[in-house]
C-alpha cells in the first residue's frame, strides 16, 4: 500500500511539474508584483457583520494572497477558499461570465495548495457566506506537492517535525501552539519590562564551558585557533553585569547541551535568565509565581489542565525543603540519618539507583529524589534548600552551611524553574570551581571549569543577588498541554533522513 502512495504522489507532482513547465512558456511563473490590499481577518472584522445589501452598496475592490486550500468547480461558476496566515480565511466566488474564458480555463489548472491572488467586490452568497466576487485570479507561486487530506491533516508525527512547513499549512492546532508560545514569549518580556528590568545580550560562544552542570558543544575558531564552547547557560555573563551596574537584567535566548534527546530535552533550547541585585530566593519565588499567574491569566488558563491532570496555576505554590520530601516519601530516612552516606547508597540500591563512587551526600540525596519522588510533584512546588554539592553557584544558608539558598520549581512532575540567591563571595566561589574541576577531571563531563575572569569580577564586588533560569520549551508544554518538547519547537533536532 505504501508503495501504491507513493506512486500516486510521484504521478500528482509530474502532472503539477507539467503545468509549470507550460506556464514557463508565458512568462515567469513566480511573479513578485502582485500584493494583497487586505488580509482575511481584516475582511471578517470589518464586514463579517455586514448585510449583502450593504455590501452592495461599497464599491471598493479588495486584493487578497493567500494559500488555496479547497475549490469546488461548477460549470460556469467556481468556489475557492483562500487562506493569508492571518489567522482566517475567504472564500473567492469566480463565474466565468465575469473573468472571461481563459481566465477561468486557467483557474481549472490550478492544484490545493498553490499561492494565488485574487481581487474583487465583497458579496453575501445564496448561503449568506461572505465572500470575494473575483474579476481576476492569478498565480502567484506553484505547489508542487500534493497537501495531505484536510480532514487528517499530517499524521505521520516524524513527518511533522522534519517538515514543519506543511504541518503548519494543514494544522491549525499546530499553529496556534505556537502561536501561543510566541504570546507566552512577549508577555515574559512585558512583565520583565514593567519591574524595571533592561533586556540584554551576553556571547552564545564561550571560551569557557560555564554556568551550568553541563556537558557543552565544542566548536573551533580558526583565525585564533581556539576551541570554543556553545553556551550551555548564560549565568556568569549576566552576573559580571550585575558586577558592572546594571542592578536588574534578563535575557531570552538558546542556549546548548550536548546531551540526549526525549519528550523533555533537546540539544538546543530556549532559556530565559534574568538576576536582580539585593534580591533573594524567596523574593525570586514571589517573582516566579506573579510571572506564572500573568501567564495563566493572558492565556484564560486560570483552570489549566497538563495531560489529563488540573493544574492548580493560580494557588499560592508551595515550598518544601529537598530533605523534608525525602524523608516524608522514604520510610527510612530521618532527620538522623539524612546525611549518612552509607544508609542514602543503601536506598538506591534497594531502588535499582546507580550511584559513583566519587558522589557525596549532596549528590546521592539528589539523584534519590530525581529518581523516586520527581514524578509525584503534580501541583506546582518550589523544592528548596539544595546541597552545596550540586549547586556550585547558589549561596549557602547562613543557619546551615551544607545546604544552599536555592530552590526548583516542579509543575507536572517537571521542572520548568531554577533560581538562587547567588554566590558572591569570591574565595567560596572559587573553592567550588576547584571541586568542579577535580570532578571534571575525574571523568565527569557535566562539571564546570575554572572561570578565573569570573572569580576576579567577584572581587571587585557584586552585591547580593538572586537569579532565575526558566526552560521556555516546558512553560510552553505546559500550557499547550503538549506532551513532546518536539511539539512546542519548531525544528526540533531529529537524526538526518534515510535516502
Amino acid at each position: 500500500m505504501a508503495d501504491e502512495n507513493n506512486l500516486d504522489e510521484n504521478k500528482l507532482i509530474a502532472e503539477r511539474k507539467s503545468k509549470l513547465l507550460e506556464l514557463r512558456k508565458k512568462g515567469n511563473p513566480y511573479p513578485n508584483t502582485l500584493k494583497p490590499t487586505i488580509t482575511a481577518s481584516s475582511i471578517l472584522n470589518l464586514y463579517g457583520v455586514k448585510d449583502g445589501a450593504t455590501l452592495d452598496a461599497i464599491k471598493d475592490s479588495f486584493s487578497i494572497c493567500g494559500r488555496l486550500m479547497a475549490k469546488r468547480v461548477m460549470g460556469k461558476l467556481s468556489f475557492l477558499r483562500v487562506d493569508d496566515g492571518s489567522g482566517a480565511s475567504i472564500q473567492l466566488c469566480v463565474q466565468k461570465d465575469q473573468v472571461g474564458d481563459d481566465a477561468y480555463i486557467f483557474m481549472k489548472s490550478l492544484d490545493i495548495g498553490d499561492i494565488v491572488s485574487s481581487d474583487g467586490s465583497l458579496f453575501r452568497t445564496k448561503t449568506n457566506e461572505l465572500s470575494i466576487r473575483s474579476v481576476n485570479i492569478a498565480l502567484i507561486s506553484k505547489c508542487l506537492h500534493p497537501l495531505p487530506e484536510k480532514f487528517h491533516g499530517l499524521v505521520d508525527q516524524e513527518l511533522k517535525y522534519r517538515r514543519r512547513y506543511l504541518d503548519l499549512i494543514t494544522s491549525e492546532s499546530s499553529k496556534q501552539i505556537f502561536n501561543t508560545r510566541f504570546k507566552i514569549i512577549q508577555g515574559i518580556r512585558e512583565w520583565f519590562h514593567e519591574k524595571g528590568y533592561l533586556e540584554v545580550e551576553t556571547p552564545m560562544m564561550h571560551p569557557i564551558a560555564g554556568g551550568a552542570t553541563a556537558r557543552p558543544f565544542v566548536t573551533h575558531h580558526n583565525s585564533l585557533d581556539m576551541n570554543l564552547f556553545l553556551r550551555i547557560a548564560p549565568e556568569l555573563y549576566l552576573k559580571r553585569l550585575i558586577v558592572g551596574g546594571y542592578p536588574k537584567v534578563f535575557e531570552i535566548n538558546r542556549s546548548f547541551r550536548n546531551e540526549g534527546v526525549s519528550t523533555q530535552h533537546n540539544p538546543e533550547f530556549t532559556m530565559l535568565e534574568s538576576y536582580e541585585a539585593y534580591a533573594d530566593y524567596d523574593s525570586y519565588m514571589d517573582l516566579v509565581e506573579g510571572l506564572f499567574r500573568k501567564i495563566a491569566e493572558m492565556l484564560d488558563k486560570s483552570n489549566l489542565v497538563y495531560q489529563e491532570h488540573k493544574i492548580e496555576i493560580l494557588e499560592p505554590f508551595a515550598r518544601i525543603p529537598l530533605e523534608k520530601l525525602l524523608i516524608s516519601h522514604i520510610s527510612k530516612l530521618t532527620v538522623d540519618n539524612i546525611r549518612e552516606l552509607e544508609t542514602l547508597i543503601a536506598i538506591a540500591n534497594e531502588h535499582t539507583i546507580k550511584i559513583e563512587g566519587s558522589w557525596g551526600v549532596g549528590k546521592v540525596q539528589l539523584e534519590i529524589f530525581e529518581k523516586l519522588i520527581e514524578s509525584k510533584l503534580l501541583q506546582p512546588t518550589f523544592v528548596i534548600d539544595y546541597p552545596v554539592e550540586v549547586s556550585p553557584l547558589s549561596r549557602k544558608k547562613d543557619s546551615d552551611s551544607f545546604l544552599t539558598d536555592r530552590f526548583e520549581l516542579f509543575i507536572a512532575s517537571r521542572e520548568i524553574a531554577n533560581g538562587f540567591s547567588e554566590l558572591n563571595d569570591p574565595e567560596d566561589q572559587a573553592s567550588r570551581f576547584s571541586d568542579q574541576v577535580s570532578k571534571l577531571k575525574a571523568g565527569d563531563q557535566e562539571a564546570m571549569c575554572f572561570d578565573h575572569d569570573y572569580i576576579r569580577a567577584l572581587e571587585y564586588g557584586m552585591p547580593p543577588a538572586a537569579g532565575l533560569g526558566i526552560g521556555i520549551d516546558r512553560l510552553v508544554m505546559l500550557f499547550c498541554n503538549a506532551s513532546s518538547i518536539r511539539d512546542v519547537i519548531l525544528f526540533p533536532h531529529m537524526r538526518p533522513e534515510k535516502n
